[in-house]
Formats: C-alpha cells, structure tokens, sequence
C-alpha cells in the first residue's frame, strides 16, 4: 500500500471537518432558547440574561463568535462549559474513554454473532436454519435501538438481576460485566446489518470457480472457508461494518441515556437540552474526527485485502 494513497485519504479529511465546523456552529445557534434562561429558568430576568450574555460573549454577531470559536480550536481549546464550569476538552478526555470502549465492545460482539451464523445460513441456505438465523435478525433490525435497551434492561438487569442496570464499573473486568447488556443493544443491530451482506457475499463466493479448483485440489474445507471463501466475501462487509461504526457511535448517545452510563452519548443530550453550546459544539467535532478516522481505517483494509481499490 503506498503512502501517496494514505496522505490522499488523510487530505480528504480536512475539507469534511472545515464544513462540519461551520455546520454545527450554525445549526447549534438555531436551536430555540438561550443557555442563559434554560441555566436560570424562572429567575431570568431580562437584565440578567443580557448581563449573563455580555459576559459570555453571547451578544455579539455570529460572524464574530464564529471566528472566535475558530480561533480557539486553532489552539486546541473547545471552551468552556456553561453549564459545568469545566474545559469542554477535559469533559471529552473523562468521557470518551467510556463511548470508545463501549463502541468496540459492540462491534465485536456484533461480529463474533454475525460472522459465524451469515456463514452457517449461506452453507445452509434455503433451508430452515437459514430462515430461522435471517429471520430472528430481521425482526432485530426492524426493534428501534431504545426498544431493545429498554427490554433488556427491564428483562436481564430489573427482573432477573443477571446484569447491573447502570454505570461503568471500575476494571476492565467490570467495564466487560456492566457494560455487556448496552453493548448487546448495538450489537444485535449491527450483525443484522452485517448478516445480510455477508451472507449473500459467501453464496456468491462458493459458487466461483477458484472455489471449485481449490476443492478439486482436496483442499480441506475449513482451509477452503477461511483461505478462500471468507477472505474474499468479508471485503464488501469490512466497508459495512466500518459505515456502521459511525451509527455505533450515534447509537451510543440513545444507549448510554437508557443504561445511564457516563460517556459522551448522555453528556451530549445533557449539552443539547442545557443549550450548552460549547460542549455541543465540541462533541459534533469529535464525533465528525473519529467517523472520519474509522472510515479511513476501513478504506486502508478494504485496500489490503482488495489491492484493485488502492487504484480507484
């Protein structure tokens, strides 16, 4: 893989977060209400709210609290909170580490379910297990995320007391136990969406010919599967699955409110529902970079188990 097509990947990022950054910061100032009265509530008055809003800089034009806010990410500061009255870049560092986690944790799961059975129902298919196995995950696929959660939760952690209901836990070991019953939420949506694709790319693959060849060779079956078979059939889903890493990290903000998990998901609907358009404003931006880091991943696997795409 040559580094001209790696430096043009990272160059492409560049322009997307530019529009993002200006995006987010218009769409931030349109939400209705002000910081200021949601802060105060029924103490807002008038002269308070002008004060408040002098001094956060509130009062000047858009234009100029823009280039502001430019200028202060040019050196690597997000602002301050309203709200909290902490650095928006110290809120991210306490609260990422737990979205991250519980992305991969996700994503593995969600592989480790979907790899296994998409190949199982493409060697079985047209048959009962391949209509059982696409048939529970079509029903997956259509439950909305906070749906799922909610019967989760109110299944596995209230009444049978298998998983706790909430937090984090201290310890890689109970980050893994406390986070399990969010993570099998996103998880379960992800490997229906991976399912399909893969099951379609193997049935595809075992009928080529090099298939056949490698059999007529004598080639053992799980050699043929793994050399041969899925090899090729993951190429279409490593790009799927890196597309939906971006949902993963959108679902964690639904998710990390149900299970009341102190990542940046339920600190963004805590920002947004405060008018805290600092930490908004920041979130959308990690969020933009790490979607943007994920989608170059991929494009740097699809490139090395597909060399053809390097050229394209």
């Amino acid at each position: 893989m040559g580094s001209s097509y790696v430096i043009r990947r990272l160059l492409q990022i560049i322009p997307l977060f530019l529009a993002v950054m200006v995006l987010i910061f218009v769409l931030v100032h349109l939400i209705p209400g002000d910081p200021v009265s949601t802060l105060l509530g029924d103490r807002a008055t008038p002269e308070i709210v002008a004060r408040a809003n002098r001094q956060l800089g509130l009062d000047r034009p858009l234009v100029v609290q823009f280039f502001l806010f430019v200028n202060q990410l040019l050196h690597g500061d997000l602002g301050e909170s309203i709200n909290l009255k902490i650095p928006v870049l110290r809120l991210i560092g306490e609260r990422l580490p737990v979205t991250l986690f519980l992305t991969v944790y996700a994503a593995v799961l969600g592989v480790l379910m979907a790899v296994p059975l998409a190949v199982l129902a493409a060697v079985r298919r047209n048959t009962w297990i391949d209509a059982l196995i696409r048939g529970v995950f079509q029903l997956g696929l259509s439950l909305p995320v906070f749906y799922v959660a909610l019967q989760l939760l109110t299944l596995l952690g209230a009444r049978l007391g298998w998983f706790p209901i909430g937090g984090y836990g201290e310890g890689f070991t109970a980050h893994l136990y406390h986070l399990f019953l969010p993570a099998l939420t996103l998880g379960l949506n992800l490997a229906a969406v991976l399912l399909r694709t893969l099951r379609s790319s193997v049935i595809e693959v075992l009928t080529a010919e090099y298939v056949d060849f490698a059999r007529a060779k004598g080639l053992k079956t799980r050699v043929i599967m793994t050399r041969h078979v899925l090899r090729n059939a993951l190429i279409s889903t490593v790009t799927l699955l890196g597309l939906n890493i971006g949902a993963l990290i959108g679902g964690a903000v639904i998710t990390e409110t149900v299970f009341a998990i102190p990542g940046v998901g339920r600190l963004m609907v805590d920002a947004i529902f405060s008018r805290d358009y600092p930490v908004v404003q920041g979130l959308t931006l990690v969020f933009a970079l790490l979607v943007s880091l994920v989608f170059l991943a991929t494009d740097l696997l699809h490139a090395r188990l597909d060399p053809r795409a390097e050229a394209a």
